[in-house]
């Protein structure tokens, strides 16, 4: 392991095939590392977020707020209410003599203006530290005004970003069970740990729709707060970011017996095992629903593959570094970036479970570098030491790449293009191309040495910065 990357964080680190497999993970954050992950109060917020007809209040100073303002691309079919980002906004006296008053008056004032139908109160570090009973004043608030309103404790040094998933389940689990299931058909789903980045969520139900499967609850992507009170009345749960929503899949299974399944919309095979889990579960109440989602995926994949196939003559040999919030996306990039010809040679998360590594271990290649809660100097010395074509990430990602003279995908939350279903795999790839395949990646200093591979078109410096 190279001497930049500190002692303390190689149990974090493996390299497949060249040890036996052992890693630590799902951890507090080193101090002093600067980690990429983000606090536990984060990871309740990015959850719950893109339910749009709930008022979000964040009980703590305003950078809490700011920081957390539409943090994803979460987009709603109707209401947009959880664009809006509402603060208590604590200051030094709030902190002195307590904030309750302050979240009181800000609640009935908000529900009074935007009449919501529920709302979630975060609670922060500050929150945390000074005792406001944020239960207590949710409970009085709710009983005069007829709201729900529901505290989310996610004090951010609580741990880390995984507790904070774990928290927004809690605060949703309080809604399920309290609406009406009546009509839901027996061949019903909940699609959980989607967020509608983009639209996604639209693609996918669609497909559940031509198989004749009815979506009951998007949880959280383009969601209501009614469909979640009555999706305790599906047959099934389909969790995608198992992070994210697993919790309240696994509460759900306990006190409403509803199976849940692990799925993917990620990539070619995915996408379609995905689709199949469904038919085969629900093969006993329809006999031609397998049959069905076969001519489904069939005519997807006859449109798609011959796209890929032509972006894949110039991406073949290719090299793939990733780094993502949930793992899950890393099992399915691997297997997409397959599809495109290319090999991913570092890939890490920041919420990874050592189950997870193992399985990501199994299907990646010999060599390639796991790592998990990396951070940038860690990042940029493996980019460096496999000198990678491509960066996929997100936001916190992007200077690495650019700052190395390396192409850049982003595949987090703060995207504008889908990527789940058999489309999104070729807005997917046709992103990668553009990346890699761009000229001005010939006249960075790191590719000088070697030669210029990485388009088949000849310009100068200033056609390929002018396009």
């Amino acid at each position: 392991m190279n001497k930049t990357i500190l002692e303390e964080r190689k149990s974090q680190m493996h390299r497949i095939g060249e040890e036996p497999f052992a890693m630590a993970c799902n951890r507090p954050s080193l101090a002093g590392a600067v980690s990429q992950r983000a606090c536990v109060f984060c990871g309740s917020r990015v959850v719950l977020y893109p339910i749009a007809d709930a008022l979000h209040l964040v009980h703590g100073p305003i950078g809490c707020a700011t920081y957390t303002w539409d943090i994803r691309g979460a987009i709603s079919s109707g209401p947009q209410l959880h664009r809006l980002s509402f603060s208590t906004d604590l200051q030094e006296m709030d902190v002195i003599f307590g904030g309750e008053k302050k979240l009181e008056a800000s609640l009935r004032e908000l529900i009074s203006l935007h009449n919501p139908k529920a709302a979630f109160v975060y609670s922060t570090c500050i929150v945390g530290l000074i005792g406001d009973d944020l239960e207590a004043v949710c409970r009085r608030v709710s009983a005069d005004t007829g709201v729900t309103v529901l505290p989310v404790m996610s004090e951010g040094f609580k741990g880390n970003k995984r507790e904070g998933y774990a928290a927004a389940c809690k605060a949703m689990f309080r809604l399920v069970g309290t609406g009406d299931t009546t009509g839901i058909s027996p061949k019903s789903v909940n699609i959980l740990g989607d967020f509608n980045l983009a639209g996604e969520t639209w693609i996918v139900r669609e497909y559940f729709r031509k198989m004749g499967v009815e979506t009951v609850a998007n949880i959280t992507g383009d969601g209501r707060v009614d469909d979640i009170r009555r999706c305790h009345g599906a047959a099934l749960n389909l969790v995608q970011c198992s992070g994210a929503t697993m919790e309240l899949a696994k509460m759900m299974e306990e006190k409403y017996g509803i199976p849940y399944q692990r799925v993917s919309y990620l990539g070619v095979e995915d996408m379609a095992d995905s689709l199949y889990k469904v038919a085969d579960f629900f093969a006993d109440r329809d006999p031609d629903i397998k049959a069905k989602t076969v001519e489904l995926v069939r005519a997807e994949l006859s449109v798609l593959m011959p796209k890929l196939a032509e972006l894949r003559r110039d991406l073949e040999g290719k090299k793939v570094a990733m780094y993502v919030g949930g793992s899950f996306k890393a099992f399915s990039l691997v297997k997409a970036f397959r599809h495109l010809g290319m090999s991913v040679v570092v890939v890490g998360s920041q919420t990874g479970t050592e189950e997870d590594y193992k399985e990501l271990a199994a299907i990646s290649d010999p060599g390639t570098i796991i790592v998990d809660d990396a951070n940038p100097l860690e990042l940029a010395q493996f980019i460096k030491e496999k000198d990678v074509d491509v960066f996929v990430g997100g936001v916190k990602e992007r200077p690495i790449a650019y700052k190395l003279g390396v192409g850049f995908c982003d595949h987090n939350h703060e995207r504008k293009i889908a990527l789940e279903g058999f489309i999104g795999m070729y807005n997917f790839a046709r992103e990668i191309h553009a990346s890699v395949m761009s000229p001005i990646w010939r006249f960075m200093p790191r590719r000088n040495a070697r030669p210029a591979t990485a388009a088949r078109v000849t310009c100068t410096p200033k056609e390929a910065v002018n396009g």
